[in-house]
């Protein structure tokens, strides 16, 4: 049986468990982020909407002057953008959440 063999693969194994562990330790001993570290998380959560949303700005825009239809498809684009960028938002949230 070779080294490779003797470890899990996957999520639970324990090299994972181990950094998560001293992940934890270090933001007990560091205490509370400071008030940038929050300003921080704002803006990036706010440009994870904003960009996706913008796209599909410039994207409808482009769209309504080359194929105008009966609906505009900019509106249409600042919906999917809007709600696109609000689930990349809660996906990066909830990922950040459970590496802590």
């Amino acid at each position: 049986m070779t080294r490779s063999e003797d470890k899990p693969s996957g999520k639970n194994s324990a090299e994972e468990i181990e950094r998560k562990a001293e992940r934890k330790l270090k933001a007990r001993r560091e205490g509370q982020h400071s008030i940038w570290f929050g300003f921080g998380m704002f803006g990036l959560i706010g440009w994870a909407v904003a960009v996706p949303t913008l796209i599909g700005v410039a994207l409808g825009m482009w769209l309504d002057s080359v194929a105008p239809t009966s609906f505009s498809w900019t509106l249409a684009l600042i919906v999917a953008g809007v709600c696109m960028g609000c689930w990349n938002a809660w996906r990066w949230v909830s990922q950040e959440r459970s590496d802590d």
